[in-house]
């Protein structure tokens, strides 16, 4: 694996249920950002991909979003961590882009960017959405059980073949360990 992408809200820090409105409102899941140090160091590219419909519905500017992954940002390198690119969908769903999940557009943009491969990347989420895009970009997809997560696992039916963790860190935990696996 080459590429982690990750969304954001219940996988990297804590779902409130609406919209982030602010940077004080971006409240880490533990262990969240530790994992994710832990993807950097074991060489593995880290990407975010998060839907935000609240610009294009007028809730919040694209400044405070900036701000909002400006201390996400600052708060994983005090862990000693990166993203290599945090990418977002401002629209909303009537818009009918390319890039809100459950489209692909957005990862498209993500691998390329990147250089890597499909193949070679996989995408933690935490609702039908994400599991959906994933597939539509031939990405691999993973779920944790944060956020919607274990309510999308619960709701859906068919989703018994995504790999399902507890939370991130379990997610980088065994990944991390197959990656050190003897082949």
């Amino acid at each position: 694996m080459k590429l982690v992408v990750l969304d954001r809200d219940g996988v990297i820090n804590h779902d409130r249920g609406d919209a982030l409105m602010s940077p004080k409102d971006f409240e880490p899941i533990d262990g969240s950002l530790a994992a994710i140090a832990r993807l950097n160091q074991a060489g593995i590219k880290v990407a975010v991909a998060t839907n935000h419909s609240g610009v294009a519905r007028g809730l919040m500017d694209i400044d405070v979003l900036h701000n909002i992954h400006q201390r996400m940002t600052t708060l994983l390198q005090q862990v000693g961590g990166h993203f290599d690119l945090v990418a977002f969908c401002p629209h909303s769903d009537a818009n009918q882009c390319s890039c809100r999940k459950p489209a692909p557009g957005m990862l498209y943009s993500i691998i390329e960017r990147l250089n890597i491969e499909p193949a070679n990347a996989v995408l933690v989420g935490d609702s039908l959405k994400d599991v959906q895009a994933a597939m539509a970009a031939a990405i691999q997809p993973a779920l944790v059980k944060t956020g919607n997560g274990q309510d999308t696992l619960d709701t859906n039916k068919g989703l018994e073949h995504i790999p399902a963790y507890t939370d991130l860190a379990e997610f980088v935990d065994e990944l991390i360990a197959s990656l050190d696996a003897p082949s």
